[in-house]
């Protein structure tokens, strides 16, 4: 199997603040990775990194074999990036805008633009500044795929798009997936990842803490639990649950076990209401490696 990504002990510091430390990561070719974790993390840094837009402090980074600083041009040559917030030219058409960004590649990317916006159904007669947040993101996902790229990169994507164009994305990215394309993004929400990857990195503090396939990621998923009884009560106990916190009538936990257990146990009580959630990355990671 090809590695399109490669670091080894990759670290990035701002002065004296952490970055990045020593992350050995390799990413294979037409598979889907994610990079998963909570905001500060360090996500954006390694994606930075990774096409030297910013220059690493120690350890190895190649893409396509290359090295990421000494072979950048050739690098971003094939790679289509999505950055986590994006900033125009706002005087100028989207239609404008695309077909500049088109210029730097060696190909019409003509009919491919059409198509994107199509899928997205952006308007690419509109100025950059008549736009909302999510038609920037628009833009910015056409940017990022008009020249057919090699390799994927999207940092934080869905951010500023409503839950239906959300699916709209996720299907164009298995598109270009299947039309050979690998794929690196990034995320702070557990099951966009879930949904589309086909291997995950957490990343923490700066530490990339684990690889997992998607497969063995749900197996260990949490819930966050909360329910509410009728009358006030003093103690709570099912097979799987973490941090119970009981206040007056109100009982919530984070769970990982068998469902039909938990009902079972809920039913038990006089329960006015229940909530069974995804909890937060940092619930999450509190527990994951107990």
């Amino acid at each position: 199997m090809n590695t399109v990504i490669e670091t080894h002990k990759l670290t990035k510091f701002y002065g004296k603040s952490r970055g990045i430390l020593d992350v050995d990561l390799s990413v294979y070719e037409g598979e889907i990775f994610g990079l998963i974790g909570p905001n500060g993390a360090g996500k954006s840094t390694l994606i930075r990194t990774l096409l030297s837009l910013i220059y690493k402090t120690e350890g190895e980074a190649t893409v396509f074999g290359l090295d990421c600083h000494r072979d950048k041009t050739k690098i971003l040559e094939q790679v289509g990036y999505l950055p986590g917030e994006v900033f125009y030219y706002e005087n100028m058409k989207a239609i404008d805008l695309l077909r500049y960004s088109a210029s730097f590649y060696k190909r019409d990317c003509t009919d491919k633009i059409q198509e994107l916006a199509g899928l997205l159904e952006l308007d690419l007669s509109r100025k950059i500044e008549d736009m909302s947040l999510g038609n920037k993101k628009k833009v910015g996902i056409v940017q990022g795929l008009l020249h057919s790229p090699k390799l994927i990169i999207m940092d934080e994507p869905t951010s500023g798009l409503d839950p239906l164009m959300q699916k709209t994305f996720f299907e164009l990215i298995r598109k270009e997936n299947r039309n050979g394309a690998t794929v690196l993004f990034s995320s702070h929400i557990l099951s966009e990842v879930q949904r589309i990857c086909s291997r995950v990195g957490i990343i923490r503090e700066g530490k990339m803490i684990d690889i997992q396939k998607i497969s063995d990621l749900q197996k260990n998923t949490y819930k966050k639990v909360v329910f509410s009884v009728k009358e006030n009560i003093n103690d709570f106990v099912v097979e799987g649950a973490r941090d119970i916190a009981i206040r007056d009538n109100i009982v919530s936990f984070i769970f990982k076990g068998d469902c039909n257990t938990l009902l079972r146990t809920i039913s038990g009580y006089p329960v006015l209401d229940v909530e069974i959630s995804e909890p937060t990355l940092d619930e999450v990671f509190l527990h994951y490696y107990e």
